[in-house]
């Protein structure tokens, strides 16, 4: 038995051996199954913060556009503010008045009133006398204190000789003188009435006037003229 139990004994230690290196063998296997396992929990984790991140930049992507826009927008909306404080601007200064000279007298004037006078003296020089008497008429009646006011009754006289009425250009003329007799337009509305009177061969009353003129107005080149056509009168 002692024979059996030595000869048995490097068998056993054999068996024990083994199991040990076996046990070593699971040791490792699991070790490397933690470390994989391990390993895997980690990619997983970067994995999650990679797909985070690029989440993250697209939204920062979408809040730049979203922030470009605005800001586009605010842009345009300041632009929008500006071009409607200048054009504002513009329009106020349209209907500010503004300093002429008028017969040699400083005068302000509304820039309507002014493109009123305008238009109808380009009528005058275009040659349409009868709209330029009209709106000449109409510029009267509607700045009857304007500055413009003896020159634009002045053209009026004028506007009808031009259409030979005579008798009517007389009347305007004669407004003007009555109205506006220290104007330096009253001296040129004598001169146009003396014209008229001749025109309807009223040579007396055409004289009368003419002496009229260089009486009321000696300084004026209208009564030099008036000097020269009364020299003919025989």
């Amino acid at each position: 038995m002692a024979a059996f139990s030595l000869g048995s004994l490097p068998a056993h230690a054999q068996l024990f051996g083994g199991d040990n290196e076996a046990r070593r063998a699971i040791l490792d296997l699991r070790t490397k199954v933690d470390n994989l396992q391990q390993s895997k929990a980690e990619s997983s984790a970067l994995l999650n913060l990679q797909n985070q991140n690029e989440e993250l930049r697209q939204q920062v992507n979408r809040l730049n556009g979203q922030i470009e826009v605005l800001q586009n927008e605010l842009s345009n909306a300041q632009q929008r503010q500006k071009d409607l404080y200048v054009d504002l601007d513009n329009r106020l200064r349209k209907l500010e008045p503004q300093q002429v000279q008028v017969d040699g007298q400083d005068a302000m004037v509304q820039q309507s009133e002014q493109r009123s006078y305008d238009e109808a003296l380009a009528q005058f020089r275009n040659g349409d006398y009868k709209g330029a008497a009209a709106s000449f008429n109409a510029f009267v009646q509607r700045y009857p204190e304007s500055a413009y006011a003896p020159s634009a009754q002045y053209w009026i006289g004028n506007a009808l000789y031009a259409q030979r009425d005579y008798r009517n250009a007389i009347a305007a003329q004669q407004a003007l003188i009555k109205k506006y007799p220290d104007n330096p337009k009253a001296a040129d509305a004598l001169l146009n009435i003396a014209s008229s009177y001749n025109e309807l061969k009223d040579r007396a009353a055409a004289k009368k006037t003419l002496e009229s003129l260089v009486a009321k107005y000696p300084n004026t080149p209208s009564a030099q003229t008036a000097r020269e056509r009364l020299a003919n009168f025989k």
